[in-house]
């Protein structure tokens, strides 16, 4: 099932024109296009209100937190993880991703302008420490 998941995606890739970067840099505003089209195609727009997407997103980060249950404290990068369960932790990650953007859209907010506005005030708020002497 996961090669026929994979020829799905390169084909609607290909579709659209668009060639797959290896790197998956791919941007808010595609990701967005790609979310608005896919509800469209399936008439999912009516369901698709502020509350329940938010409803649905918290759903998706308690399937996301439930991959670190009982694992105690999760190096950085995973070294004890198997492959299956990094890409367990992938799709569920992209969930949480893909919901936070289609919310995010409905309600009107650009989010990339919003994260980065939101970095910049942290950066006011919280100074990183002088370096004397450099």
């Amino acid at each position: 099932m996961e090669g026929e998941i994979e020829k799905k995606a390169a084909a609607m890739a290909e579709e659209a024109g668009k060639k797959v970067a290896a790197d998956g840099d791919v941007s808010l505003k595609e990701l967005s296009k790609k979310l608005n089209d896919f509800a469209k195609e399936r008439d999912w727009e009516q369901y698709h209100s502020p509350r329940n997407l938010l409803l649905a997103m918290i759903a998706e980060v308690g399937e996301l937190s439930e991959l670190f249950m009982w694992k105690g404290e999760v190096r950085k990068g995973l070294a004890d993880w198997d492959e299956a369960e990094k890409e367990h932790l992938g799709e569920e990650l992209s969930d949480v991703l893909l919901y936070l953007i289609r919310l995010s859209d409905i309600c009107g907010v650009d989010l990339g302008d919003a994260a980065t506005r939101k970095i910049v005030k942290n950066a006011v708020k919280y100074p990183a420490p002088s370096k004397e002497g450099a």
